[in-house]
C-alpha cells in the first residue's frame, strides 16, 4: 500500500510512519515543523523518513492524497495549556482549517482517512471507563478543536462522501514523547537532577497508553474500522502521577526534585478509557504494562537529555 502520514516528524507520526515501512508499505511523510517544539527534536524523530515539509492549511493536498491508498491524519496543534487567550488562533488553523482541507482533499481522491483525536474531547467525563457514546463536553480550546474536527469528518462524509475513522487517543507516552508531556519532562528532570514541575497534587489518573500500542491500534483501524466510527485508544488501566513518579524514581533508580505548582487550566482530573468497541471491531487491545512503558522511555529520556 501507499500511505500519507500527516505529522510524520511528531512523536506518535514517526513511530507509525516506521512500523508502516516496517511492514512493507510505501510512506509519505508530511509535516510543517511547527515551532511548539524544537524543530531539532522532529528532524530526529524523522531521520528514518521521507518527510515533505507543508502546512496543511495552505499547501496543495490534491497531488499529496491523490494515488494513495489511506491518509493517517496526526498532524495537528497540541497541548491544552497553549490553548487558551491568545494562543488559539494557531489551534483554529492548524487543527480545524486543515483538517478540513484535508478531509475534503481525501473525498474528492476516495481516499480513507484514520483521523487522530483525542480524550480531551471528553472533558470531565459522565462515567469511567469512558465509552465512545459518552457525551463529549470538553474544557479546553483544544479539545474543542478536536471535537470541532470530528464534527467536520461526520459532514463531510455524508455532504461529500468522506471515508473517515476517528481515534480518540489517551495520554500516549513512550519514546519521542513531546517535551511538554510529563513522562519527557520527569525522566529528563530525572537524567539531567533537575527538578521537575509538577502542576496539580499528583492525584490525576490518566489511562496511560504505550505509543506501540497506539500504533497498532492506528492501522488496525485504517485496515478494519467502520467509515463514520470513533474508536477510543487507551492503555486500559489507570495511574495517579504520583505513582508515575514513584514507578519512575524505581525504574531509573534515582530520587525526582518535585515542584509543585497549581493545577492547569484545562487538565482533568482523570481519564479512564473504555476500550470494548477497539477490541471488537479492531481486533485491538492494549499489550503495555505501565512498567515495561516506562522503562522504554525512561532508556530513550537518558540519552535525549544528553542531546
Amino acid at each position: 500500500m501507499r500511505y500519507v502520514v500527516t505529522g510524520a516528524a511528531g512523536f506518535i507520526g514517526s513511530h507509525l510512519a516506521e512500523a508502516l515501512l516496517e511492514q512493507g508499505h510505501a510512506v509519505l511523510g508530511v509535516d510543517s515543523y511547527t515551532e511548539y517544539y524544537d524543530r531539532v527534536r522532529k528532524e530526529r524523530n524523522a531521520a528514518a523518513l521521507d518527510v515533505l515539509e507543508a502546512d496543511l492549511a495552505d499547501a496543495p493536498l490534491a497531488p499529496i492524497v491523490e494515488g494513495a491508498d489511506g491518509v493517517f491524519h496526526l498532524a495537528g496543534q497540541p497541548g491544552v495549556r497553549a490553548s487558551w487567550g491568545a494562543g488559539f488562533e494557531p489551534y483554529l488553523r492548524l487543527n480545524v482549517l486543515a483538517t478540513q482541507r484535508l478531509f475534503e482533499a481525501a473525498a474528492a481522491a476516495g481516499v480513507r482517512v484514520v483521523f487522530a483525536s483525542s480524550s480531551s474531547v471528553y472533558g470531565d467525563a459522565e462515567r469511567y471507563p469512558t465509552p465512545e457514546e459518552a457525551v463529549p463536553q470538553p474544557i479546553s480550546p483544544y479539545g474543542i478543536t478536536k471535537l470541532a474536527c470530528e464534527q467536520l469528518a461526520h459532514a463531510i462524509g455524508r455532504g461529500q462522501g468522506l471515508d473517515a475513522v476517528l481515534l480518540r487517543y489517551f495520554t500516549v507516552y513512550g519514546p519521542r514523547q513531546r517535551p511538554d508531556m510529563a513522562f519527557t519532562s520527569m525522566l529528563e528532570a530525572l537524567a539531567r537532577g533537575d527538578a521537575f514541575r509538577l502542576f496539580g497534587d499528583g492525584g490525576a489518573a490518566r489511562s496511560f497508553t504505550y505509543v506501540g500500542d497506539a500504533v497498532a491500534a492506528t492501522i488496525a483501524a485504517m485496515e478494519r474500522g467502520r467509515s463514520g466510527e470513533v474508536y477510543n485508544v487507551g492503555g486500559g488501566g489507570e495511574a495517579t502521577m504520583n505513582e508515575a513518579i514513584a514507578l519512575a524514581e524505581e525504574i531509573s533508580g534515582r530520587r525526582l526534585e518535585v515542584e509543585q505548582l497549581g493545577a492547569a487550566t484545562g487538565d482533568v482530573r482523570r481519564t479512564r478509557a473504555d476500550v470494548t468497541k477497539a477490541e471488537s471491531e479492531l481486533a485491538w487491545s492494549p499489550q503495555t504494562p505501565l512498567q515495561d512503558g516506562l522503562r522504554a522511555q525512561w532508556e530513550w529520556a537518558a540519552v535525549e537529555s544528553r542531546a
